[in-house]
Parts: structure tokens; sequence; C-alpha cells
């Protein structure tokens, strides 16, 4: 089965005069030099729960044993194991219990031969003893299944031999004294968080969230609160990259919206100080009104301008102010894909993450996908397990205004730049958009 109609070969350029399609850069490629301009941010101090799903940025090595002592994995019988050889249900061995040991205390005993201590989970082992026998194979569990006695007694019963280790954890069986528990770069998931609890770790140091500063344009653009003039739109993509920005890790500061005017530009702009990232939308088009790149000109560096990605390619990269700043476009759909594509891997590398790719599998397409304008193209899809195999189709009108279809969506297929179609049953990429949250 073909999978495309493969790559046009009649012309090099769109059918737009002003636009040499083949002379943009990849995605690949604009992702690369964004990624350039960006290194992992210093690192501080943070309480432990608030380190989650941060990147630490040092080693950590472990003050002492976890377990600190060996105890007992089970509730039942410390014994020593040599004294239950031959044990069974049908004969027995009695051990006369000389003491019960809770957990949170040290047993003041020693076990010696034919003696056993009634030992519960987490509790010290005492000396001399070297196994466990749960309560289920001793006389104290009935035959309903539950313990006959929760007292003190005199003698147990043994039913079954026991191994010597059997039931027991040992003192620095999971981590040892001066052990590296956790290398610098390691992303801290809810696990490693109780692994620092065992080490009284109440202070981690990481990598911090970066800062990233959000700023809408357009004459057109109104913000939360007034009812719209005729001619004005509400302004969604200040929200949208707040949480796209909150979900891949860093903390957004919303600007709020500027006019098509150079000075407000700039002064907003200037406003900005101290962020690690600038994310615009709007502006960054050939139209009379998209003054958002002359501003990043006149006061800074473009580093790229348009990109080989649909939606999306009006994009521009650079510096103002010593701070990177991402000029995304003002359609909401091209400003959440081109985010994702550039904006999410920038904050990943950021925080110190050295995988900043979007999780992907490949799925066959329900539906065809056209591609016109040779450029990779994210189309919004709902991927589905089918079998033995995914599958995605597209969902809703595919315009870069149209939002709706990304909330309908949990993927973007990736059609190739080379591909002027993908015919229903193409395999494609999918990224999922349902695995990129950080907390």
């Amino acid at each position: 089965m073909a999978i495309s109609r493969g790559p046009s070969t009649t012309r090099a350029r769109t059918d737009r005069l002003w636009e040499d399609v083949e002379s943009l850069l990849s995605v690949d490629e604009a992702r690369e030099r964004v990624l350039a301009a960006v290194e992992p941010l210093p690192a501080v101090r943070v309480p432990l729960l608030d380190a989650l799903g941060l990147v630490l940025a040092q080693p950590v090595f472990a003050g002492h044993d976890v377990p600190p002592f060996t105890n007992s994995a089970m509730d039942g019988y410390a014994v020593r194991a040599a004294d239950t050889a031959g044990a069974s249900y049908d004969r027995p061995v009695t051990l006369a219990v000389i003491a019960e040991i809770p957990a949170g205390s040290c047993p003041a005993v020693s076990i010696g031969p034919g003696q056993a201590a009634r030992i519960m989970t987490g509790a010290v082992l005492p000396e001399g003893a070297n196994a466990v026998v749960r309560f289920e194979e001793t006389d104290e569990w009935n035959a309903s299944g539950g313990s006959t006695s929760a007292g003190k007694r005199a003698e147990v019963r043994v039913f079954r031999p026991a191994k010597p280790g059997e039931n027991v954890r040992l003192a620095g069986e999971d981590i040892k004294a001066g052990q590296e528990v956790l290398p610098a770069g390691t992303v801290l998931q809810p696990a490693c968080i109780g692994l620092l609890a065992s080490l009284n770790q109440r202070w981690v140091t990481v990598h911090r969230r970066p800062r990233v500063a959000i700023l809408a344009t357009g004459n057109e653009v109104m913000d939360l609160g007034p009812e719209l003039l005729p001619g004005q739109i509400r302004n969604s993509n200040n929200y949208t990259l707040a949480a796209l920005v909150k979900q891949c890790g860093g903390e957004p500061i919303l600007l709020g919206v500027v006019r098509d005017d150079p000075d407000e530009i700039r002064l907003r702009l200037r406003s900005a100080r101290g962020v690690d990232l600038i994310l615009t939308s709007g502006g960054v088009s050939i139209g009379d009104y998209d003054l958002v790149k002359y501003v990043l000109q006149a006061e800074g560096r473009v580093e790229l301008w348009q990109v080989r990605i649909k939606p999306g390619k009006p994009m521009a990269f650079g510096w103002i102010g010593g701070v990177p700043m991402l000029g995304l476009p003002g359609n909401p759909v091209a400003a959440y894909v081109a985010f994702l594509q550039f904006g999410r891997p920038a904050i990943l590398k950021m925080l110190g993450y050295e995988d900043w790719t979007l999780p992907t599998v490949r799925a066959r397409l329900l539906a065809p996908c056209e591609n016109r304008g040779q450029r990779r193209h994210f189309v919004r899809v709902r991927l589905e397990r089918q079998g033995e195999e995914y599958v995605a189709r597209p969902v809703g009108e595919q315009g870069s205004g149209i939002l709706s279809s990304v909330a309908q969506a949990n993927g973007l297929a990736v059609i190739p730049e080379q591909w002027n179609e993908a015919p229903a049953g193409a395999v494609v990429d999918v990224q999922l958009l349902d695995a990129v949250w950080i907390p």
C-alpha cells in the first residue's frame, strides 16, 4: 500500500510569489537553533514536595542506611531458622515465646535455642533471630483466617520450616550509607520524592522553573472582561500559552494585550524584566501591522523567521534585552502547535531535561489528510487503540483558528513536508497531547 503521493516534482516554489517554501528552515533546524540559545537555569534549593517534576542539579548521597536497622517484613514470630527445621502441620515445632516486639521499640531480649518473640511488621529483629514465621504459619491463625490470640502467650506452634533471612529486611538492603542515591540530572518523580524523604532530605537542589512572560498583540484583541465590540476578538492565546507553560513546568507571567503600535510593544517588552523567556502571539507575519518582528529587529536581534511548518509558519525567534523571545503566530492553533514544537523544548532544556521530545506513537490514519504547501503538517487527531495497533482520525476543522478541534484532539499526526497528502491507511507519527504534563 502506498502511504503518500510523494513530494511535488513540478515546482520548487509555492503558488505565492513571495514565499519560497524550500528555502525556509525545517522544523528540526528551527528547533535546534532555539535550543542552542538556551541553557539549564541556575540551581536553587526548594522544599521537597515543590521539587516534583524538577531536575536535580547535584547528586544526592545517603547519610545513613535504609532501612536503618534489620527488621521484620511480616507480622509473626522472630525465630532461629534452625529451630523450625522439619516443622509441618502433622508435626509442628513448639517454641517458647519470650517477648512481644511492636514496631517503634527496641527489643531487650536475645532469642536463644527453642525460643521465639512475637513481632510486628517493621519492628527491630532481636539478636539471635534470623527469620520470621508469619502468623498464618503458626497456631495463632485459625481456620477462619484470623488470629486466635492477640495478647501474651507462653508458647507457639510452628507449622512450616523457615529459611534464614525469610521475611527479614536487612539494614541497608535498600540504600547503603554513602551511596549515590540519585545522580544529577534525575527528573524527580513521586518515588524519588519518597526516597529523598527516607533520607531526611527536606530541601532539594534543582534547576529552577523558568519565568515566562506572555504578551498578546493586535488592535482587535480584547482581554477577558468587557463585552466585545464589532471587529474585536477575545484574547484566548495568553491563556492557552500560560496553561501550556504551566503544563511543561514553567511559571507564566501574563503581560496582557498590546495594540499594534511599535512604541507600545517596545515598552511592554521592556517591562518583562527578570524573566527567562518571552512569548508573544501575533505580529510576526508580513502584514502592515505585523510589528513584533520589527521591534525585535530594532531592540535586539532576530535569529530566525518563518519555518516550514503548518500551522505556525510565521514564527520568529531572537533576543531582546538579553532575553530569548519566541514570536508565535496570532492564530490560536498556530500558536499552540508552534509552542509545542519550539517553546516546550526550550522550557524543558531550561529546567535541565535532556529529553524534550513529545511522546510519540505510530498510528494508521482512518481518513486522508491533505498537505498543500510542502510544510510539515501537524493534524489534530483522536487517537485510539484497536487491537494491536493505534488508529487516528482527524477531528474538526483543521483551520489555524479552530481551537475547538484542539480541545477534541488527543494527538497531532505529523505529515512530512515531502507528502502532498497522507491517504487513509497511511502510518504516521502521532504526538501525544495527553502526555505532556510536567508537575
